[in-house]
C-alpha cells in the first residue's frame, strides 16, 4: 500500500478499537517526516460555533470535532483559495486561513460560511505513527473529495464509504456497532 498523502481519506477499519477513532472518516491535511495533522470529517458535536465560542461571530456554523488532540483549538476547511494564508488541500478544498479575513468576508456578503466546515480539535501522529497504522491495517487510504470533506452525516458517511469501497467493506458497512447487541 502507498504511503498517505495530503488530501487522502483516512477511513478507519471495521474492527478499530479505539474509541476516539472508531467509525471515523479523516481528511489527511498534512503528512511529513515529523508527524501528520487530519481532521475527522463524520462527527458532529451537536453545537452551533457560537455556542463553543467566547466571541461573537457575524455567523454561525455547525461544529465538529476534528480530532482528540487540543480540543480548544479551532480549524476550518472551506472552498476559498483566495483567502490570505490558506493551504490547499484537494482543488476545492483550503484548510485555515486568516480567520478575521474570512469574517470580513462572509460579512461583506462575498463568503458563504454554510460552505465552511469548522473543527474543534484535531488528528495527529508522530513522526512514522499513520506509516505504520497504515501498514497494519488500521486505515484504508483513498482519495478524498469535496464530496467527502462537506458532507453531511456521522456513523452513515463511514458506512457509505465502506459500500463505495465495495465487497468485503460493503457487507461490514451493515454490521451494528456493538455486534453483541444484535
Amino acid at each position: 500500500m502507498s504511503a498517505p498523502v495530503p488530501g487522502d481519506v483516512l477511513v478507519a477499519e471495521p474492527p478499530m478499537a479505539d474509541p476516539n477513532f472508531r467509525r471515523t472518516v479523516i481528511l489527511l491535511c498534512e503528512h511529513t517526516t515529523e508527524g501528520s495533522f487530519g481532521l475527522v470529517l463524520n462527527r458532529p458535536t451537536g453545537l452551533a460555533l457560537s455556542q463553543a465560542a467566547d466571541e461573537t461571530f457575524p455567523f454561525d456554523a455547525d461544529l465538529w470535532t476534528g480530532g482528540p488532540v487540543q480540543p480548544d483549538t479551532l480549524h476550518y476547511l472551506h472552498p476559498y483559495g483566495d483567502l490570505d494564508g490558506t493551504l490547499p488541500i484537494l482543488d476545492d478544498v483550503f484548510w485555515g486561513g486568516d480567520f478575521e479575513a474570512f469574517q470580513e468576508a462572509v460579512e461583506a456578503g462575498w463568503l458563504d460560511p454554510v460552505r465552511a466546515r469548522f473543527f474543534v480539535g484535531y488528528s495527529g501522529w508522530g513522526a512514522g505513527q499513520l506509516d505504520a497504522e497504515v501498514d497494519e491495517g488500521d486505515w484504508i487510504v483513498m482519495p478524498g473529495s469535496s464530496r467527502l470533506v462537506f458532507a453531511d452525516g456521522d456513523d452513515e458517511l463511514w458506512r457509505q464509504v465502506l459500500r463505495h469501497l465495495g465487497g468485503e467493506y460493503a457487507l461490514l458497512s451493515t454490521f451494528p456497532d456493538d455486534p453483541r447487541l444484535n
